[in-house]
């Protein structure tokens, strides 16, 4: 058995192709991601992956429209989207399939 800290990772991401990660695979990714009001992040794509979110506790809005915990967000390829957290102490469980890095895009097709 191997136990690790949540904290020690990057930005809540714990499993994909990334370092660090307590499980290494290309086929999805995981994190567990905790926000202060107001903390955000600009309109960005996927082309590949498909991005589900699930609001574990707090509000967050995405694309103009709140959401609240017990929420589940699927954003498809090709679909924007931004976020913004409402309220502190927000947390989120965010999976991506498949893991495929360098797959974040702006608006003018720039990769993050």
């Amino acid at each position: 058995m191997k136990v690790f800290n949540l904290d020690s990772m990057k930005r809540g991401w714990f499993v994909g192709n990334f370092e660090p990660s307590v499980y290494k695979t290309e086929e999805f990714e995981v994190a567990v991601k905790r926000y202060k009001k107001g903390e955000h992040e600009k309109s960005h794509y996927h082309k590949i992956a498909t991005e589900i979110t699930a609001i574990i506790s707090g509000k967050v809005r995405m694309n103009g429209k709140n959401y609240k915990n017990g929420e589940i967000i699927v954003i498809n390829p090709g679909e924007y989207t931004d976020f913004e957290c409402l309220e502190d102490g927000t947390i989120t469980v965010v999976v991506k399939i498949p893991g495929a890095n360098d797959d974040k895009y702006t608006n003018n097709n720039f990769k993050i």
